[in-house]
């Protein structure tokens, strides 16, 4: 069952969906919407259970999450648009274009996994395990750390603390239930049949979405581009937009 998610929409021209990542808000987009909107219309939203979007009953999965989106891009009454996902945000995107290709303009891969060795699953998986054992709130400084470099939080405590407030604010069993789909969805298998133009983005120092797996990616999109922004980590848009919009920018417009 779909759920009518909380949304934004800023900007004039083709429409241009955003979708963030795991206890993250539509708010991780704001500067990238001003760096848009004068020719894209921007519409971010809330996933199930975060920021002012109503919580689920019971446990989703990845499809449910392409189900909510769907039913925003139909209640918005837009019949093709540019799509975009930031972690979590760049598996629903894809999900989203194999379910509804002809819906799909563009798509932006930004700061995602897919082709995890073993190891790179046991990772991300052990994160996961870490938090229902140890609480999430003791494994955030361990999070941060991974997706702010050592530069960006000496200089931002207090965007810092706005991130793990996010988290925390977040119900917990909708933390773990998305962070789990992040862990287990692999991409790989499918990624082929995915026909619309792509741009596969990350940062050079992710830890998760590094740029070995996003190599595979781009090779594995039969329309793609590959950035990798150096010496960043995974919280692009945060820490660092402005080195972000421009790649972001000059991809759209060429579609």
């Amino acid at each position: 069952m779909a759920i009518d998610c909380a949304y934004s929409v800023e900007g004039q021209g083709p429409a241009l969906f955003l979708i963030h990542g795991i206890g993250a808000r539509r708010a991780t987009f704001a500067k990238l919407v001003e760096g848009l909107k004068d020719r894209f219309t921007c519409i971010s939203y809330d996933l199930r259970g975060h920021g002012a979007s109503p919580l689920p009953e019971g446990h989703f999965g990845l499809e449910d999450l392409v189900d909510d989106l769907e039913a925003l891009r139909a209640r918005l009454g837009i019949e093709r648009a540019h799509f975009a996902g930031h972690s979590l945000g760049g598996m629903i995107g894809p999900a989203y274009a194999r379910r509804y290709p002809d819906r799909v303009l563009s798509l932006g891969l930004w700061s995602t996994a897919a082709f995890r060795t073993e190891d790179d699953s046991a990772k991300v998986k052990g994160v996961v395990a870490a938090m229902r054992e140890r609480g999430i709130g003791q494994v955030l400084d361990t999070l941060t750390a991974r997706w702010f470099t050592d530069a960006f939080c000496a200089a931002h405590p207090e965007v810092i603390d706005w991130r793990k407030k996010q988290v925390m604010d977040t119900n917990p069993d909708v933390f773990l239930n998305v962070f789990d789909i992040y862990a287990e969805t692999e991409m790989g298998p499918w990624l082929h049949e995915i026909t619309a133009p792509s741009q596969v983005l990350t940062g050079e120092l992710d830890g998760g979405c590094n740029p070995r797996l996003n190599k595979l990616i781009a090779a594995a999109l039969p329309q793609s581009e590959l950035v990798i922004l150096d010496g960043l980590k995974h919280a692009i848009f945060i820490e660092a937009t402005d080195r972000v919009l421009p790649p972001v920018r000059a991809f759209l417009l060429r579609q």
